[in-house]
């Protein structure tokens, strides 16, 4: 079993943000073509991004970034480190 005890409780992976939950990318850890791509759509570090919806059998997922909605299947999306951010989600507006 591998335990971790500099554990950051604010840090995860994209794939693991609950519906309308807004974070903040970290970095992209995907070598080659898939990570330029990312890289491309925009999840660059410091940018917001959530978690819009998932498909019905939970693959694959719609996020929220830079004013787009973009879909990423759930091994793209697990390449994605982010941290949990306060406050509104990207592109949604607050609740009345």
């Amino acid at each position: 079993m591998k335990t971790n005890f500099n554990f950051d409780s604010d840090a995860l992976v994209l794939s693991d943000l609950g519906p309308g939950e807004p974070a903040v990318v970290e970095s992209v850890a995907a070598p080659g073509p898939i990570g330029r791509r990312l890289l491309d759509l925009g999840f660059l570090p410091d940018t917001p991004v959530a978690l819009l919806r998932r498909a019905p059998l939970g693959d694959p997922s719609v996020y929220a970034i830079r004013g787009s909605q973009l879909c990423l299947r759930r091994s793209e999306a697990s390449r994605i480190r982010v941290r949990r951010a306060g406050g509104v989600a990207p592109d949604r507006e607050p609740a009345s």
